[in-house]
This record gives structure tokens, sequence and C-alpha cells, in this order.
């Protein structure tokens, strides 16, 4: 697990996320007018992970269940995804959880399940090729009921759960409690409720036992609501957010990966440069990123399920992926995004 740890908190490159379960990957297959099939989902995820430079800024590929299994077209024969990976030079992570529920007696509010039978499907993970492991939690904001604290805890708990039994699988666990983006929430109730979600968090991963030195976090960025009637500055996200990771996350914890959450390539990219660009921000973890949508969608609107557009796409996902990592040196700037 510590060799795992070293490669992927590597400085200067982070995670792609692409673990969409089968119904969200179709959906957005759908809306680039591609057929939601499982031959397209097959080649969609061998378009991202045949990309020959990925592991220039990617350290690890977080895969969905369907995906670790498959075989892919590299263009010359099928073959498996942790080979795909391993010429890409990235590790293999999977996605364990099997969604969200409702919490019952809470409206509106979810609870991740997938404990049950967890720990011999993480032995078959690993001998597929998998290093390390996710899970998600969720917690929806209003200004006043949500989240609860039974919705705070019941997250907190299964996520400890979770990773004790990642460690003794000899998987690295990542640890994700998101704070959903949706709603007219403030930057400071974010902040609030963020702060809250961390703390139960590492208060039940240490009730379990769970080694924090063995773990990533990877939480939400601070920001307002979605429909929030003032959007946030770079440097207000940047703020918030290192004010919040200090309170909430120990030293012991070695690195942290933000989740992008539905922000747009440029936003993600310019908030985790304003991150980086803090001045005296001397931090007891690497901080990088590990994203999904913010990475994958110019790619995926480019490819739209032709073959001809492959090269294109490939080199939309790899500006994406070169912006972080500008990002991760501070270095990041709206010019880079002009062709």
């Amino acid at each position: 697990m510590i060799d795992t740890l070293r490669a992927l908190l590597v400085s200067g490159k982070g995670l792609l996320a692409m673990d969409e379960s089968v119904g969200t990957c179709n959906q957005r297959l759908v809306a680039a007018g591609i057929a939601p099939t499982p031959e397209m989902r097959q080649a969609y995820r061998a378009l991202l992970l045949g990309t020959p430079q990925l592991g220039e800024g990617i350290s690890g590929v977080i895969l969905h269940d369907e995906t670790l299994r498959q075989s892919l077209d590299n263009g010359r024969a099928m073959v498996s995804t942790a080979q795909l990976a391993q010429d890409a030079g990235v590790l293999i992570g999977i996605k364990v959880d099997l969604g969200t529920q409702d919490l019952p007696g809470h409206a509106g509010e979810k609870v991740t399940e997938g404990l049950d039978g967890l720990g011999p499907r993480l032995q078959a993970y690993r001998a597929l090729g998998a290093r390390f492991a996710k899970w998600r939690g969720v917690c929806s904001v209003d200004d006043l009921a949500r989240p609860s604290l039974a919705c705070i805890e019941a997250n907190a708990h299964a996520l400890a759960r979770y990773a004790g039994l990642c460690q003794a699988a000899g998987l690295v666990p990542i640890v994700e409690p998101e704070v959903l983006m949706a709603g007219p929430h403030s930057l400071a109730r974010c902040q609030q409720v963020t702060e809250a979600l961390l703390g139960s968090v590492f208060s039940q991963l240490q009730r379990q036992g769970v080694a924090l030195e063995l773990l990533i976090l990877k939480p939400n960025m601070v920001i307002s609501g979605l429909d929030g009637p003032q959007q946030d500055s770079a440097a207000d996200v940047a703020r918030a957010t290192l004010q919040c990771l200090r309170r909430a996350v120990p030293a012991a914890v070695p690195g942290i990966v933000l989740l992008s959450g539905g922000q747009s390539g440029p936003q993600a990219s310019s908030r985790l440069n304003a991150l980086h660009a803090v001045p005296d921000a001397s931090l007891p973890w690497a901080v990088s990123f590990s994203f999904a949508r913010a990475l994958q969608h110019p790619a995926l609107e480019i490819w739209a399920g032709q073959a001809s557009q492959q090269g294109a796409a490939r080199a939309a996902l790899m500006h994406r992926v070169r912006c972080n990592v500008a990002a991760l040196r501070g270095r990041y700037t709206a010019e880079l995004e002009i062709p």
C-alpha cells in the first residue's frame, strides 16, 4: 500500500475518475448523440484509457466494475483494461460502493450502500489488477435542515467501514465525502457543512482503527451552490477550501485529491490553480485532483462515437490533463485555453 500511495501521489499528477455507473455513462453517451450500448461504453472507455500520453499527468484511473472486467480495443487487438492502463503508466482503482439509497426518515437525503460482501469483492478486484478503491458518500445542503446529523453520521460510518476493509485487503482506500453543489447555499454554508462532514468521517475512521497514513481523502472544494445568487472567485474558493481542510484533516493523511463535482473544466483548473498559488500555503498533505467530467467531457463531445475523431478527442483529454498539471504548479492561466 505504501508503494501504491507513493505512485498515486507523485508530484505533478492527479487521478482520472471514469467510474460512472452504467446508467450515468449511458446518459452521457445519449447527450453526446451516441447509442447507449455495451459496445459504445466499451469504445468510450478504450478511447480514454488508450490515450498514449495519459501517464504524463495521470497517476491512476478509477474504474467501474464493468470496465475492469472488459477487454478493450486498443486499435490493434483486444487487450485487458489492466494492460491498457499499464501501457499508459497508470495504476488501476475501482469504485466499490453500490450507489445511494434514500435514508429512511430523512426526506431528500441519501446513504451509500455496498458493505455486504465487500471483503470478498475487494479480494477479487485485487486479483483483477486493482491497487486502490473508492467509496463515495454524499450530503445535500439547504440553509436549515440538511444535511441532518443522521445523514452525516450514516455516511461517515460507511466510509470508515469501507476503508478498514480495503486496508485489510491490501488496497489503498480513497475516502470520498462529498457535499453536493446543487442548491442556492452560500460559500460559508458549504464550508460549515464540509467541516462537519469531514470531522465525522475522521472520527469514524479512528474508531474503526483505520490507518490514516494509508488512505487518500477525496473531498469537494468549498463552493457556493450552483443556484446561489453569487458565484465565488477562484481565490475565494481556495481560501475557504484550505481553511476547511486545515481545520478538519489530520496531518497524518498523506494526500488529498479534490473532486470537480460538476464544475466545468476551466473552472476546476482555475480553482485548483488558486489553491496552489495562495501565499505561504505550506500544507501537511499533498493536494492534487481526481476529476471526472472536468477531464472527460470535451473528449466525449468531440469523439461523439466516431472513430475518425479519436485523435482529436484524445488531444482534448490531454489538454485538460495538462491544464490541471499546470494548476498543480500554480501556472494555469486562461490563456492556456486559447487554441
